[in-house]
């Protein structure tokens, strides 16, 4: 008996791994082993039954480890370790080679063996045919995994109305988005790219993957500018993500005129035109506003087969026309451009010259009240300053300082001090950059007074600027050689709800650092 018990405990895994008709047979020869002699005991070992075990061992429970705790991976000697990337690469394609015999034994981790799977024929027990007709890719699945990685699949596959279906047919989904959510299922792995982040946001919405929606998100706002804010306030709206409409809208109010005069303004729907239209904070000049409007109309007229004539332009914009507040341009503007643009009625037209001119202004149909815009706020880095007759000279050299913000924030321009010997004009050619690329620049004059008040000079439009950053604020002043200088200079500075903190610039050559020189204020929106 001895050495049953031990051939029995030898063979544990082995009964656990029987089919149950076995067991079931081995518990009924256990349940007659105990109520019958040793002899009869011998006699059943020599049945035409197989050997099977009976005793079952107690096995002492420890703490649970994973399967990469229990199998670390090595560092290899050979090219192991690409195997899982070169098999993704394959997925991709849709190879789908055939793996290595016991291929399972080569990944520690069940996400890794996951992995294998992705895109690849091998045990598929579903097919989708993703895209529009003419732009079709058939992609293999498995039921499971894909259950498992989304409610909607789950509900597809194992629900109350589950339709046992070999294909499914996807139209609305581009194959290159499907791709990258099944990518994300399988190997928990997010591969976004800026042409396709759209789509595959619309993919993980339709099949609730929410953490890769918000990836996304992430990556939307982290690309976010004003070529593209326009869109995108669209289609943040369609997706209902608010944080990120929000994120537009910033970008659209500080940029207004480049966000305008973007390709991708004349993309968005009607609806947003609307919204765009009636925007009280729009950072823009009104001309601009109704140029770009025209524009759109234009493409709109593409858009739904219309000829390009006045009228079809004005019959697409319909009641948005109104939404342009035209009383409120310059009268140049007006003159040279709305009232020559022929989209204006007869009396339209004269009613909104007399608007300017006469006393008593006739009703119009037209907002007559300016927009509000933004206002800018300035961050004063010095505590105090000075003059002295032998400083601040400028002989063409350059001023210079380093700057980071802790939020996204839009520079509008620097405030600079003037002439200390009275009144003074200056020409100053003022510079942003960040790691050597010039992000924004601009050659103007100011006049000052001949105080230590600053003066503005602005950028031609804001330029955005990231957080944990360092940008360089330069400038290169010609004019008066004497001119008030700051003094008692602070590294840091809290400017409402955004923190600057400022460090010394090589390209500095005229003295400006940290605690003295020029640049005492950047003027931005926030």
């Amino acid at each position: 008996m001895v050495d049953d018990k031990e051939k029995n405990m030898k063979c544990l895994t082995f009964f656990l791994m029987l089919p149950e008709t076995v067991k079931n047979r081995s518990r009924k020869s256990s349940k007659k082993a105990n109520t019958t002699t040793s002899s009869s005991s011998s006699s059943s070992s020599s049945s035409s039954l197989p050997p099977v075990c009976y005793e079952i061992i107690t096995l002492k429970t420890k703490k649970k480890k994973m399967a990469a705790d229990m199998f670390p991976r090595k560092k290899p000697a050979s090219s192991s370790t690409t195997a899982v990337p070169q098999y993704h690469q394959q997925n991709l394609s849709n190879n789908n080679l055939l793996p290595a015999p016991n291929w399972q034994g080569l990944y520690p981790t069940i996400r890794e063996r996951n992995a294998v799977m992705f895109n690849n024929d091998l045990m598929a027990d579903v097919h989708f045919v993703v895209g529009p007709p003419g732009g079709t890719q058939r992609l293999p699945g498995h039921k499971y995994v894909l259950a498992v990685g989304s409610s909607v699949f789950h509900a597809m596959f194992y629900g109350e109305l589950a339709e046992d279906k070999d294909e499914i047919r996807i139209p609305d989904v581009e194959p290159a988005a499907f791709l990258a959510m099944l990518k994300y299922i399988y190997c928990d792995e997010i591969d976004l790219a800026a042409d396709t982040v759209l789509a595959t946001l619309y993919a993980a919405k339709k099949y609730i993957v929410p953490h890769l929606a918000r990836a996304c998100v992430n990556f939307l706002e982290t690309s976010l500018s004003a070529k593209n804010a326009c869109v995108l306030l669209s289609q943040s709206c369609l997706f209902e993500e608010p944080d990120l409409t929000q994120r537009c809208w910033e970008v659209i109010d500080a940029q207004a005129e480049l966000a305008l005069k973007s390709e991708g303004f004349c993309d968005i729907d009607f609806q947003t035109l609307e919204s765009i239209l009636r925007r009280e904070t729009l950072n823009a000049k009104e001309i601009v506003v109704f140029e770009a409007a025209l524009n759109w109309a234009e493409v709109e007229c593409q858009r739904q087969d219309l000829a390009l004539s006045i009228e079809n332009k004005r019959k697409v914009l319909g009641k948005a026309l109104y939404l342009i507040r035209i009383p409120t341009m310059a009268l140049d503007d007006f003159a040279n451009g709305a009232a020559q643009s022929g989209v204006l009625t007869l009396n339209e037209t004269n009613d909104i010259f007399l608007w300017y001119t006469a006393a008593r202004k006739p009703e119009l149909q037209f907002v007559s009240k300016a927009r509000k815009g933004l206002v800018p706020q300035r961050c004063h880095r010095f505590q105090s300053c000075a003059y002295r007759s032998n400083q601040w000279r400028y002989r063409g050299r350059c001023d210079s300082i380093q700057f980071a913000v802790d939020k996204r924030v839009f520079i509008a321009g620097f405030g600079l001090y003037g002439s200390s010997c009275g009144s003074a004009e200056y020409s100053a050619k003022i510079e942003l950059k960040r790691q050597g690329v010039v992000l924004g620049q601009n050659l103007s004059k100011y006049f000052s007074d001949g105080s230590s008040s600053t003066f503005p000079v602005w950028f031609e439009y804001p330029v955005q600027i990231e957080p944990d950053t360092f940008y360089t604020a330069s400038v290169i002043l010609d004019g008066n050689e004497l001119s008030y200088f700051g003094q008692e200079g602070m590294t840091e500075v809290q400017c409402g709800k955004v923190t600057v903190q400022f460090q010394c610039s090589s390209d500095s050559t005229n003295g400006t650092g940290v605690q003295g020189g020029q640049i005492p204020e950047l003027i931005f929106y926030a």
